[in-house]
């Protein structure tokens, strides 16, 4: 009889009422995207003033999608087979977050690494480019695999029932993530801390960054208690390098329906947020420095903190209305949990009866996970479709903030979607058309919580069961194979970023080649003087605004896939 997994103990999780319970496992991604919004917000306008072209500015960015096609798929592959007496997420996480702070504090002093060792000359700078170019690759490398293993763990963790909360928690630590880095990134630090931290805004948001990712991912696993894997399953025994690629490769190639349809609504979104993330921050200072008539980016001091604090005011208006979004979507939008049990409402608190009506009323008029997500694409796609036309620093906020809620959308329904699919197969019940077996879990009504033992734990019971099969992708107990699922997710998450990318280099290279005018303070630049750099700046299209442009063509595909999907989950499972 082959051998299936074995496990010792359940998932827990430290706190004494729910809500503080889903803070605590979610936490690590409050620090997570901290991080990223400072490496978006001045790593672009960092690689200008070293003296990148933005074309080859859009060429270290395939650094994130390049790490989450590697390192999310591996880590989640591995990471499902770990053994540890930790957990098989935690040590991911705590090892990622130690590498992302040094690559961060690398990348925030590197012109005086290498200044130490190299005079000042022609090779001096091209060394501080590469090291800076190696930093973020470093960064993103390491972040990819905490972002994969935090999201593994909240489905690890959740049962099937928990998974839409965990998804719409995630939302929300996300939200505060972005929130709080990109309102760092809005205040002059140097003016708080002095030269403390550094002697630039970059350097010291390097350091907290660090320090916030660090704490974060420390409360996480402090509070989270992971089952440990005893013993795998026979086909999991012999895995190496050439095995481990021809797993993901085959659960890639062999996806359930269901999941394939998610991940290729992530495809088409992708390609439109990629611009967004990467280039926004960049495109609203421009545009101020661009448009405005008494701003001059010549006579700043610190162009490179200039742009990123404008930038990042939009940026933080984006985030507040993100987070208000990811607090309040939930209560307005239903479950495609209750949307899968047919006939069967969950009204929890039940409303007064006088009010039974009217909650009943509303219940029918709230929208389904399915339709905000489409109705997302189509607002994203339509806020960036007038990016090219804007001409303001308040028209650009305005458009930077409309991108909140389908933000906060993206960051909620596929991981809600994914947490849920994953979960169902557990136990033989339908062979889908693809041949792919999914298996039926008890309903909400069945009691997935153990007794626990004090007031400040939770105790989650996972079914540790496998059901003997001779597919070895199929057969996992709750959650076994989260990691490769969502590393698959994640590779549809980063693939467009390859298409995003290389749209950005041409429309760079044809729209704006050249040394970046606005962060060399009015010096010669391509043989121009003032006068004519101030003119280039003003004149012509803007190359950013031409990205987000095409990103919102894609949203509009992302919208059809989310419509061709919700027609797929009409249809019995």
């Amino acid at each position: 009889m082959p051998q299936v997994a074995s496990w010792a103990g359940t998932p827990s999780i430290k706190g004494s009422s729910e809500s503080v319970r889903m803070a605590l496992l979610t936490f690590s991604l409050v620090g997570l995207q901290f991080t990223w919004g400072i490496e978006m917000t001045y790593c672009t306008p960092y690689l200008l003033q070293l003296g990148l072209t933005k074309s080859k500015t859009s060429l270290v960015w395939i650094a994130g999608p390049l790490s989450g096609l590697v390192m999310a798929p591996v880590v989640g592959v591995l990471a499902d087979k770990s053994k540890s007496k930790y957990g098989r997420r935690r040590p991911f996480m705590i090892g990622g977050a130690i590498i992302v702070s040094l690559g961060l504090l690398l990348l925030g002093w590197t012109a005086e690494i290498v200044g130490f060792f190299i005079p000042e000359s022609e090779l001096r700078r091209l060394l501080t480019i590469t090291l800076a170019v190696l930093s973020i690759y470093l960064v993103d490398f390491a972040i990819n695999a905490i972002q994969s293993s935090c999201r593994s763990l909240i489905v690890d963790t959740l049962p099937i029932p928990k998974q839409q909360e965990g998804s719409a928690w995630a939302s929300r630590m996300i939200a505060i993530g972005h929130l709080a880095g990109y309102g760092v990134s809005t205040v002059d630090l140097l003016k708080i801390f002095g030269r403390t931290l550094g002697d630039s805004q970059f350097k010291q948001c390097c350091v907290i960054a660090a320090a916030s990712l660090l704490t974060s991912v420390g409360i996480t696993s402090w509070a989270v208690k992971e089952r440990v894997l005893i013993s795998t399953r026979d086909a999991d025994v012999k895995s190496g390098a050439v095995q481990l690629v021809g797993k993901i490769l085959k659960t890639t190639w062999h996806l359930p329906d269901r999941i394939r349809a998610i991940c290729w609504v992530q495809f088409w979104a992708w390609i439109g947020w990629f611009p967004f993330l990467f280039y926004s921050t960049t495109w609203v200072g421009e545009t101020y420095f661009r448009y405005t008539p008494e701003a001059s980016i010549a006579d700043s001091t610190d162009p490179l903190g200039d742009i990123g604090r404008i930038g990042s005011l939009s940026l933080l208006i984006f985030s507040i209305i993100t987070f208000i979004g990811s607090v309040l979507l939930p209560y307005v939008v239903r479950s495609p949990e209750n949307d899968a049990k047919s006939g069967q409402r969950n009204f929890t608190p039940r409303p007064p009866p006088a009010l039974a009506p009217l909650a009943s009323v509303l219940n029918d008029a709230k929208p389904d996970l399915l339709t905000a997500w489409m109705l997302s694409h189509i607002i994203f796609a339509g806020a960036m479709f007038f990016a090219p036309f804007v001409r303001s620093l308040h028209m650009a906020t305005v458009l930077v903030s409309i991108c909140g809620i389908p933000w906060a959308l993206a960051c909620w329904a596929p991981f809600s979607f994914m947490g849920i699919e994953i979960n169902r197969m557990t136990a033989p019940s339908t062979i889908l058309a693809n041949g792919s077996s999914y298996r039926r879990l008890p309903t909400p009504s069945d009691d997935f919580s153990l007794p626990a033992p004090s007031p400040n734990f939770l105790r989650l019971n996972h079914l540790d069961r496998d059901v003997d099969n001779d597919d070895e992708d199929t057969g996992a107990s709750t959650g076994e194979t989260a990691g490769i699922y969502l590393g698959i997710l994640n590779l549809f998450t980063t693939l467009p970023q390859f298409v995003g990318t290389f749209i950005s280099m041409i429309v760079f290279e044809i729209l704006e080649p050249g040394k970046h005018p606005e962060l060399h303070k009015g010096e010669n630049v391509d043989g121009k003087g003032k006068d004519d750099v101030v003119k280039k700046v003003t004149e012509g299209p803007d190359a950013i605004a031409v990205c987000l442009l095409i990103g919102s063509v894609s949203a509009v595909g992302a919208a059809y896939a989310t419509g061709r999907m919700k027609r797929m989950y009409r249809r019995p499972s």
